[in-house]
């Protein structure tokens, strides 16, 4: 609320559940700003804020759908009022079919509205959300109204997380670790990736948790393919099998990539680029601390990166030396970004080129994708930046190539 201009008045709406096909829909998956601040994971829920109400229960409400019988008989029980002001901690609990009444009564009082837009750098918004709907009704009822942006305060606010965010988080990295040493007992030649996949699945839900994202399962050439999503290959004795998997607990998310040998032993040839791997990203580590540019960091890790691409031989030092400022050669093989914020969403949010700072949650995730040989790896932790030194927080999962060798050699899983 501090961070509202003066007048300003909020107004947060939940996701729609979207439709498929028939009479089917996908799976609900609440608006993340509204569950930081609300806790609330129900459709048609709305928030408002507005801090300079004349009466101060008008400062502050939540609106939930109303329940009946019959919901309950079909859908299940929904909150109710007195249920969603215990978990949101907001007193006042209204039901949405009084949001549009409520809210045309406080405009007048406001003088500028902020609403939610989807600003993340990546977004790729094809489909109207009910905020993007909303928004055309304000400026619609209310033109003479200024307007601001919610998103810009809220990327601000979930940059730095809270310790709850971290326990959770610390939560999800167990339960995605539990997925990893399940399946390094399993994984053999002729093991289907989509059977990998069956078996993080299975860890993951008995310890009531589910997958943070669409899994990649890869083997050989596969692994090469940096959003391979099918998963429908058999995994070859001679090849590595890339996992990038993450766990979720409580809406927040772990994020993990670890890249092993199908027959449980590397080559000499998969070994060296392994090992590669693991040095960059322990030099990322370093490199990842309060008050370094995104940019400059990126660079950095390119720099760690082209030494480990030249002791490979995948080019000269004097190759290097050649390149351009884009790093041609080093994209060729190393192509993606390194690290990525880490929260409610898997690719958090923050404001646009903000110096990492204490308190953040990022992933480290560097790779080297030798197509000609069929050979990538990829390995990936989640780090938390504090002010002397980052926080691993899966500093417990097996990462070294002898332990990873070791666990895969002993008792398969049961």
């Amino acid at each position: 609320m501090p961070l509202l201009p003066k007048g300003g008045l909020v107004a947060l709406h939940a996701n729609d559940i979207l439709p498929t096909n028939a009479d089917a829909v996908m799976p609900f998956y609440q608006n993340t700003d509204l569950y930081y601040l609300t806790g609330i994971d129900q459709e048609e829920t709305m928030l408002v804020l507005f801090p300079d109400a004349k009466h101060a229960r008008d400062r502050e409400i939540l609106f939930v759908k109303e329940t009946s019988e019959l919901i309950a008989i079909w859908d299940g029980e929904k909150l109710t009022k007195e249920g969603a002001a215990k978990v949101s901690g907001i007193e006042r609990v209204e039901w949405s079919s009084s949001f549009d009444d409520v809210f045309r009564r406080l405009v007048p009082q406001a003088e500028t509205l902020v609403l939610s837009t989807n600003e993340h750098l990546r977004a790729e918004v094809a489909v109207q959300t009910r905020n993007d709907r909303f928004i055309r009704t304000c400026r619609e009822r209310w033109p003479l109204h200024r307007f601001d942006r919610l998103a810009p305060l809220m990327h601000g606010l979930r940059m730095i997380k809270e310790d709850l965010e971290i326990d959770a988080m610390r939560k999800a990295c167990a339960i995605t670790e539990a997925g990893f040493r399940r399946v390094l007992g399993f994984i053999r030649p002729g093991v289907g990736e989509w059977e990998i996949e069956a078996e993080y699945l299975h860890e993951f839900v008995r310890r009531r948790s589910r997958f943070a994202y669409q899994p990649i399962i890869g083997g050989g050439p596969n692994a090469c393919v940096l959003h391979y999503l099918e998963n429908e290959k058999e995994c070859r004795d001679g090849d590595l099998i890339l996992m990038d998997v993450g766990a979720e607990w409580a809406r927040w998310n772990s994020d993990m990539t670890r890249t092993v040998p199908v027959n449980g032993r590397f080559t000499p040839r998969q070994r060296q680029v392994y090992d590669a791997v693991l040095r960059v990203l322990r030099g990322a580590n370093q490199l990842l601390r309060p008050g370094v540019k995104p940019t400059d960091y990126q660079r950095g890790v390119i720099d760690i990166m082209e030494t480990e691409l030249v002791g490979l031989g995948l080019f000269s030092a004097a190759e290097a030396s050649q390149q351009g400022p884009d790093k041609a050669l080093v994209k060729k093989y190393f192509m993606h970004g390194t690290s990525h914020h880490l929260g409610l969403d898997v690719h958090d949010v923050c404001p646009p080129e903000e110096p990492f700072a204490v308190g953040m949650v990022m992933t480290i995730e560097p790779g080297i994708y030798i197509r000609e040989e069929g050979l990538g790896v990829r390995l990936e932790n989640n780090v938390l930046i504090g002010e002397l030194e980052n926080l691993d927080l899966m500093a417990s999962i097996p990462i070294e190539a002898d332990e990873i060798e070791a666990l895969m050699n002993a008792k398969a899983i049961s």
